[in-house]
């Protein structure tokens, strides 16, 4: 009955929001009020054991932070309610500078020297991908932001509500929620755009910071997917970046604590990203925050849960909302027929 009981606890982390503390800091927004410090904007996240860490600190050009201490010392003096501030070094900066409690984080990351250097090291049923998107009709170019745009993210949004094994965040939202969310760092995005007979089938949205370009979004419609808009977004992305000058295009972590094997990440492998480490630093606020810091409880659930726990528990996640997903199918195609 005990163990019965811890495994229903450690699943119900993994079925609800927030199980994840590496990918609540992957990217913004966070949910939390950001106070200003030393020209940062700092906010929280976290419940029981609360982050702090700056706002947008993936997306910010140059470095993350000029002087750690005055940053601290701001924090601290702003009676900031939380019990650890976290901050990273950025790629190609991957030698520790800081003395701090550190924990190698990582990043999927495409080297960018040449496109045909990436084309040869591509595996070769992905370059097979992106041929036959071409062959099927798929057209890809760089598109303006407007709102003919967003109407074809609502509609993609929209496809499906369950995606690689969890509930879509993005799954019924309206048009003026999707136009604000992706209006952010409008001088420095770039959107491109995949079509199939004037159908917007995918979309790709990447923000340049400094000589990195990094993937805030990649989305499709999953009824076009054995035409491979996705691989065909890439393709045209890395000749992108090799035409602005980039050192690296990247996509998220490549891996998120113990979760090791994954489709996602099979998919970033194939596509030719490779996992590059670099520091993260995490210093303790509280007398909570140190022990949690000594515990190594600030990585989150992914971090601590063993590797084979983690991939069990996430296996029976996706067969629950792949469940969902069929049974709201055979639903929607009931009412179709009525």
């Amino acid at each position: 009955m005990f163990l019965s009981r811890r495994f229903r606890t450690i699943l119900s982390l993994f079925f609800r929001r927030g199980g994840d503390k590496m990918k609540q800091l992957d990217r913004a927004p966070f949910d939390k009020k950001a106070i200003r410090v030393d020209g940062r904007d700092i906010a929280v996240t976290g419940r029981w054991l609360r982050t702090a860490a700056i706002l947008d600190e993936d997306w910010l050009e140059g470095p993350v932070i000029d002087d750690p201490e005055t940053l601290l010392a701001g924090i601290r003096k702003n009676g900031l309610n939380a019990d650890i501030f976290t901050f990273a070094q950025k790629i190609p900066d991957c030698r520790p500078r800081y003395r701090y409690k550190m924990e190698w984080d990582n990043v999927a990351a495409i080297p960018i020297t040449t496109y045909q250097d990436w084309w040869e090291h591509l595996a070769s049923d992905r370059r097979k991908d992106i041929k036959r998107a071409e062959k099927q009709g798929i057209l890809v170019r760089t598109v303006d932001f407007d709102d003919e745009l967003v109407k074809g993210i609502v509609e993609i949004n929209n496809d499906i509500p369950f995606r690689q094994g969890k509930r879509f965040k993005h799954f019924g939202k309206d048009f003026e929620t999707v136009k604000k969310e992706y209006a952010t760092f409008p001088e420095r995005s770039e959107f491109v755009a995949a079509y199939h007979n004037d159908e917007l089938v995918a979309i790709l949205k990447m923000v340049y910071v400094g000589e990195l370009a990094r993937f805030l979004e990649i989305l499709s419609k999953t009824k076009y997917n054995d035409k491979r808009p996705v691989n065909a977004l890439i393709s045209k992305a890395v000749r992108i970046a090799e035409e602005k000058k980039k050192s690296y295009i990247t996509y998220g972590r490549y891996y998120y604590g113990n979760k090791r094997r994954s489709s996602f990440t099979d998919f970033k492998q194939r596509n030719g990203f490779e996992r590059i480490l670099f520091p993260r630093y995490y210093i303790p606020l509280t007398a909570k925050g140190a022990i949690a810091i000594q515990f190594r409880l600030e990585l989150g659930l992914l971090a601590i849960i063993p590797g084979p726990m983690v991939s069990l528990v996430l296996s029976l996640r996706s067969r629950f909302y792949s469940f969902k997903a069929a049974k709201r199918m055979n639903t929607d195609r009931k009412r179709g027929a009525k």
